[in-house]
């Protein structure tokens, strides 16, 4: 028999995936400060992919680990949303590329 080792956080039914492939998993499920401190890993894990890859797949695994923290927050779409427009009504938001160089001010 081989072990292979993973200690990671993974989509819900990638244990069924595994069994599918004749492997046997064993799995655990996290208490909610661990499963937090798990997905702010995965989190870390899937913007590397998507910066290495730039495929819409890892984007895809970006959002559905957001979701997963709001989730663990107990923090509604909804609620993220409402967050995410008035930040970007006051500030404004990444479509029109601006590149900040650098400002010049008179204060000390």
């Amino acid at each position: 028999m081989n072990k292979k080792i993973f200690n990671k956080l993974v989509r819900d039914r990638i244990p069924e995936v595994i069994e599918g492939t004749g492997d046997k998993p064993f799995c655990r499920i996290l208490t909610k400060e661990e499963n937090l401190i798990e997905l702010n890993k995965k989190l870390t894990e899937e913007v590397k992919e998507y910066l290495d890859s730039s495929e819409i797949e890892e984007l895809a695994d970006i959002v559905e680990v957001v979701y997963g923290i709001l989730n663990a927050k107990n923090i509604t779409i909804e609620q993220f949303e409402e967050v995410r427009k008035a930040k970007a009504q006051v500030r404004g938001g990444f479509e029109k590329g601006v590149f900040l160089e650098y400002t010049l001010s008179d204060k000390n």
